[in-house]
Formats: structure tokens, sequence, C-alpha cells
């Protein structure tokens, strides 16, 4: 059976989560590019796979009602065509989640209820009984979505948000998530591999996200085979063949693991953070491949690579909006640009260090910053490659590319 599916992801990720689709499914997936996701069919077996593999999506959700409302009773109506035994049984729980964009009804809270009585309806004239509502732990979640003029209704086959992985315990303040690093690996095309990238270093490591992605990526472990998933609990996974073929992809996925092939640095100003970036990289399976070492960016040397292998710098250094900026950084002064405060002195003093010791050697470096300081290339004295628009939660940010040269920009004229 066919299922139309759609992958939620941060905005301007979409073309990563369309490629990271067709590597999990085969060159043959069909789907469309839509704002803020994608959409695809795939079968229970693709859910499974997309569960398991995806390192861009926030969700796997299948939507089982589309179609145009004016007032709730509508929305009565579109969720009542569900056929909702086909994914739970009355002793088990459900949830609803409601989101709007310029929707006309008054009160999002009685559209949940209308969908929700309509559920609680198709079971009841199924089963005789009401499954119940369970806020907390649901066993299936249902999300409605409204626009303007059209409604959706999807179930969620993931449960907690996939950027879970189930290895970070260990948080510091304002934690990157995992699939935003992982979209900025996507970005710049690294891909564990000295032909994608090469070896990697993440000098503002914090609790480890950045360089714990890289090494999962380097050495083949798939981001969900650390968790567990709400399809596990729904009806279409109740039969012996289903199980069994989750159980031989989680095989597959484990069969895959192999030592990495580029070495993974990381660092960090503290060494509390330190220290949780190492508890959570053993949880992830790949304290073997980070090398973490506390210091600070502003004197961090290049670490020693094979002759001729490239590096990457990738971080997401401190700024205003998250973190306060420590170490040689941390200066009274501050500069104000775009509404956001920036720790300008970091930021110069970093692109220095690089000029010290990421130039002139065998080994050729390039930088990749998120910030959300627009004229960052300008506070740094580089001049960025490229730029690409990424979000941190609510926060507008670019990923800056430097390629590392001797010299500033005005010495290259």
């Amino acid at each position: 059976m066919k299922y139309s599916l759609f992958l939620p992801c941060a905005g301007g990720v979409e073309e990563w989560l369309a490629d990271e689709a067709m590597r999990l499914l085969g060159p043959q997936t069909a789907g469309t590019i839509e704002r803020g996701g994608i959409a695809l069919e795939g079968d229970w077996q693709d859910v499974m796979k997309l569960n398991l593999g995806s390192r861009l999506a926030q969700r796997v959700l299948v939507r089982v009602a589309h179609g145009p409302y004016r007032l709730e009773d509508d929305l009565y109506q579109l969720a009542r065509e569900v056929w909702w035994p086909g994914w739970l049984s009355s002793r088990q729980t459900f949830r609803i989640d409601t989101t709007a964009q310029r929707s006309p009804l008054r009160s999002l809270n009685f559209a949940t209820l209308k969908v929700k009585d309509a559920l609680c309806d198709v079971m009841r004239d199924e089963f005789g009984e009401r499954p119940s509502v369970d806020t907390q732990r649901a066993d299936m979640r249902v999300m409605l979505h409204l626009t303007e003029t059209h409604a959706t209704i999807y179930v969620d086959t993931s449960g907690e948000p996939l950027f879970k992985r189930g290895w970070r315990e260990d948080k510091g303040e304002a934690p990157l998530k995992e699939t935003l690093a992982a979209a900025m690996l996507a970005a710049a095309g690294w891909r564990g591999t000295e032909d994608s990238g090469g070896a990697l270093l993440d000098p503002c490591c914090g609790s480890g996200t950045i360089p714990i992605e890289a090494a999962q990526i380097a050495c083949g472990i798939a981001p969900g085979l650390k968790r567990r998933f709400a399809f596990e609990r729904l009806a279409p996974f109740a039969g012996p063949q289903a199980r069994e073929q989750w159980a031989d992809l989680r095989s597959d996925a484990q069969a895959r693991v192999h030592a990495p092939e580029v070495p993974v640095f990381a660092s960090d100003v503290t060494f509390r953070m330190v220290d949780f970036a190492r508890r959570n990289a053993e949880r992830a399976g790949v304290a073997h491949a980070v090398q973490f070492n506390a210091g600070d960016a502003l004197q961090r040397p290049a670490p020693r690579l094979p002759d001729g292998m490239p590096g990457s710098i990738m971080l997401n250094p401190p700024y205003g909006e998250r973190i306060a900026a420590r170490g040689a950084a941390a200066s009274p002064r501050q500069r104000h640009a775009d509404g956001q405060t920036v720790p300008d002195a970091f930021f110069s003093g970093l692109a220095a260090q690089w000029k010290r010791a990421f130039t002139g050697g065998a080994n050729p470096w390039t930088a990749w910053v998120l910030a959300p300081e627009m004229k960052l290339p300008s506070l740094m004295r580089l001049k960025e490659s490229r730029r690409i628009p990424m979000w941190n939660g609510p926060i507008e940010c670019r990923l800056f590319r430097f390629d590392l040269v001797a010299g500033g920009m005005r010495e290259r004229g």
C-alpha cells in the first residue's frame, strides 16, 4: 500500500532533504519540494527507512485527509472520512495538535475538538467504544494543519521529533539541534570522506552536536539506531511482515557501520562542555572517532593531517541571542548590527587565528560559519565564497563559506 508522505524540515533545507530521500529510498523516488518540506509517495517500509535514516527531516508524516473547509463542521466531516481503525485500536490513546496559517476560524481549540469527535465516532461505530486522549504519552499523534482555505490531517509516524537521536543527555546553553547540524554538513557537501570535505574541526563544539553528527556520518551510523518511533505502536506495524522488515532494516543499518575515513576534531573553551561532549559521543557510539580537547578557539592550532588531506572548519559560534563569547573574546565591547548583538572581538580574532594557523601549509582548509550577523565577512575581514540562508529556530542566519588563504580581504584587493 502506498501512502502520501510529508517530511517537514527547517526552511532552506528542502533541496538537501529531497536528495537525502532519494539516497535512502532509491533514485526512482518521485516527489515534490514544497515550502518547509517535501511530499512523496511511499509504502510502510519507506516510512521505516525514512525514520531510521533521515538526518534532515523533522518528522515523517502520513497524510490521511485533505480538503477545503469553511467551518468547524467541515473539519468534522473531513476527519470522519478517515478509516481510523486502520491506525489504532479502541484501547490505545491519541492526541491532536493543530497549526494554522491565516485560518479564518476563531478557535483552534474548537477545530481540534471537532477532529477529535470525528475520530472517536468512527472508532465507536467500529468497536463500540472510544479511545482515550493522552496529551503526554499518546500511542498516536494526529496533526491538523489549516491554511486559509484547506485542511490537512496527518498521522505522525515519528513520535519524538527526529532531531532527538537518543544520545544527547548532557546539554549546554542554547544547544544546536541535530537536524540543523546535519543541514550545515549537507550544505557544505561534507560526507565523511577525503573527497567530500576531508577532516572536520569544530573549535566551538559546546555539547558536541556538530562533531558527533559528523562522526556518525563518517562511520555510516544511521541517526535513528539509538531510539524508538511512534510507528512501532501503530496498526500497520502490528503484522509479522512489518516487524520482520523493521528488524532487517535495523540489522542492515548496523552492518553498514564502519571505521571513519577522516578524523573529526572538537574543542571548547570550557572543560565542562568538553566533558559533556565526550559523554554524548560515547552514547552516540562515536567516542573513538572524535578527538576532543579543551581550548580557546582564538588560540586553536590546526590539527595535524596527512599531507594533501583537506580540512573543513564547521562552527556555530556564540552570538548575542544564544550565549556570550568566553575566553580571549570576552570583551565588554559589542557591535550591534541588523538587530543582533555580536561580540566583534571574537569574530575578528577568529579570522586572525585562521590566517596564522590554517593557511600556507600542505592542507587546504575551508571554514563554514553559521551566524545571524549578515555583515560577518566585514567583521572578519574575509571574503565569503558562499552565503546560504538557514534558520536556527526563530533566528534567521546565514551559513558563510570562507576559503582560507594567506592575507585578508583588503590585501587581496
